[in-house]
């Protein structure tokens, strides 16, 4: 189990760094433009991606930042919230590396940000819905991207295992 959770790890940043150089090539307004979206804006969007992990982070490890709503957005800037996405897509990597089989399989406890009640139930799931969230927004920019006029790159998992072999 361990492998398959390092596997979508390495695959996230993959995914994540071609999603930002994607997006780099926007102009900031077309970044920022409203497009439909849940969270609005593409850049909003990647900021909301950064908030939902600080927070399930803060969950798994008991450190880092959090946040007390999803839509908050942290980085205004482009850059600076590239840099951050780059740094939690390391530290990202880093836990699932140091996870052990029986840490996947145990039990953990958090609290919702949008409920007080308490939560347990088995990590694995919990990092399987943490990675399921990921790519199911990066599917909203990648198509926001497209609607922009924007070259946006092919992020599925097999194109990654294909390049990581």
């Amino acid at each position: 189990m361990k492998a398959h959770f390092e596997m979508f790890a390495a695959y996230n940043a993959w995914a994540n760094r071609r999603l930002y150089a994607a997006a780099a090539g926007l102009p900031e307004a077309a970044r920022n433009a409203p497009a439909g979206a849940f969270f609005g804006s593409l850049h909003a969007t990647l900021n909301h991606l950064l908030v939902a992990d600080r927070i399930w982070m803060r969950r798994f490890t008991g450190e880092g930042e959090t946040h007390e709503r999803l839509d908050e957005v942290p980085f205004d800037g482009f850059a600076a919230l590239r840099e951050a996405r780059g740094a939690m897509d390391a530290r990202i990597e880093n836990y699932v590396t140091g996870l052990s089989e029986a840490g996947i399989a145990a039990d953990f406890s958090y609290v919702r940000v949008t409920a007080p009640e308490p939560i347990t139930q088995k990590l694995a799931p919990a990092l399987a819905h943490f990675f399921n969230h990921q790519t199911h927004h990066r599917g909203q920019c990648h198509q926001m991207l497209t609607a922009a006029g924007a070259t946006a790159p092919p992020l599925d998992l097999l194109f990654f295992q294909r390049e990581a072999a």
